[in-house]
């Protein structure tokens, strides 16, 4: 056996899902059943510290399904697995995705409940994307959220990605970048992720240049000079006497100084942000700024933004990257039509919503009001969210991603949300989300066949 760690890419991505779903695969072709199935992924219940979902993730789930096959090397490995025949392992070859997306657009608020995407498509090629789609719009979804909360409570302040190195893995590492940017981020200084993604990038300097220098002023003088506009990280020995250092480097450099910012990484950061612009506007530095990082997240943000520290930006990593005080989200995707009838589990606490679905934003006054969850069909019920992302296996209009817009669509409709859904605390009363009349009564039809027995379209 191989001890390689192999690396995700289109030729071997078919794999990575969950074994239940190819023996269920073979299952469902040995019993023909392959007529459409629709399949909802939505999250259950907000976690305790969270007011709405930022949608996200959306542009890799629809790559996936547009490239989905299994390539020689995967299907010889299924071959040499005694649970599935030749006949089976012949037939995932000409497997391909051909069905349809609704989908909520990147940058998209969601509540509890509220389809985040429906798959219409064979039952067997519905059930096999669930593994990879749940796990790229969960991880996304997740992260995007905690930088939304980060950045609103920077009120305009400018936020840093600083998370790679403590990201839960390198697909995460790279594609949390992507999110973060969605959600109004203005750099990372992750480099392939900027390549990527064309996000832009941005970094100051380690302590470790500094201790590899004879002095703090040595290290500076050394770094402007290649660097003239940096960032220079003052708190490796004693801040305010790094501080000091830079106010001696102006004087030494006089009009060459250029050096744009200090960045404060320890401490009492309000103390030191404060003490820190005083000694630089006595040196006449007004126009060198305060970056402050170290174990930043958004309720310390919002302390020190609130206490007027004068600080003009944060880096912000760990506390983002693994999204520490909400690290997982109730997301599930479940089956909700096949053969044309609607399906649902009466599981208790995991109910599910039957048919395919419309998301409906009802809003006065530019502010969103109240959702509504009705049926595919339903009209003037409000705005309708979930949009035709994919015909046929392929992309539409609406499916082809623009980073700038999603970011540009996230600001918007953050802007519609109500203020104590934007808080950081939990919101009181929480966002109404409500299922239509008819949506209702459907689910109660579906729930009685269900209990009778009904199991035949």
């Amino acid at each position: 056996m191989s001890h390689r760690s192999p690396w995700v890419d289109d030729r071997n991505a078919a794999l990575l899902t969950d074994q239940y779903q190819l023996t269920m695969l073979q299952a469902y072709h040995r019993e023909e059943l392959v007529e459409d199935a629709v399949f909802s992924l939505f999250v259950r219940r907000l976690p305790p510290s969270r007011n709405f979902l930022l949608a996200c993730g959306l542009d890799d789930a629809l790559r996936y399904l547009e490239t989905l096959r299994f390539d020689r090397d995967s299907l010889d490995y299924l071959a040499s697995r005694d649970e599935f025949s030749r006949e089976f392992v012949d037939w995932l070859a000409g497997l391909r995705f051909t069905g349809d997306v609704h989908a909520l657009p990147e940058g998209t608020p969601v509540f509890a409940e509220e389809p985040i995407l429906e798959v219409t498509a064979p039952l067997p090629e519905a059930q096999l994307v669930e593994t990879f789609l749940m796990n790229q719009i969960h991880f996304q979804t997740l992260v995007a959220t905690k930088a939304a909360r980060v950045v609103h409570a920077a009120r305009g302040r400018t936020v840093v990605d600083f998370g790679l190195r403590r990201t839960h893995g390198t697909d995460a590492g790279v594609k949390a970048v992507r999110a973060y940017y969605i959600a109004g981020l203005a750099a990372t200084s992750n480099v392939l992720a900027g390549r990527a993604y064309g996000v832009p990038v941005s970094g100051t300097m380690a302590h470790s240049y500094i201790q590899a220098h004879g002095s703090e002023l040595e290290a500076f003088r050394a770094f402007s000079e290649l660097y003239p506009d940096s960032v220079l990280l003052v708190d490796t020995y004693d801040t305010l006497e790094g501080v000091r250092n830079v106010t001696a480097l102006a004087a030494e450099l006089g009009d060459a100084f250029r050096v744009s910012a200090i960045r404060l990484d320890s401490g009492d950061l309000s103390e030191l942000a404060f003490a820190s612009r005083e000694m630089l506007d006595e040196a006449g530095l007004e126009d060198v700024e305060i970056f402050a990082s170290g174990g930043l997240d958004e309720y310390e943000i919002a302390r020190l933004v609130k206490a007027g520290a004068p600080i003009t930006g944060f880096g912000v990593g760990t506390g983002l990257g693994v999204s520490k005080d909400a690290p997982s989200l109730d997301i599930a995707y479940k089956l909700t039509t096949y053969a044309g009838r609607g399906r649902l589990k009466l599981s208790p606490d995991k109910w599910i919503i039957p048919g395919r679905k419309q998301v409906f934003r009802v809003e006065e006054k530019g502010l969103a009001i109240r959702d509504v969850i009705g049926l595919s069909g339903e009209r003037d019920l409000g705005r309708p969210l979930l949009r035709k992302v994919m015909e046929a296996g392929a992309r539409t209009p609406e499916g082809l991603m623009d980073l700038e817009k999603a970011r540009k669509l996230a600001q918007v409709e953050l802007a519609r949300l109500p203020d104590r859904l934007l808080a950081l605390d939990a919101a009181d009363p929480p966002y109404p989300v409500r299922m239509s009349a008819k949506l209702e009564a459907y689910r109660t039809k579906v729930a009685s066949e269900v209990a009778g027995g009904v199991t035949e379209p």
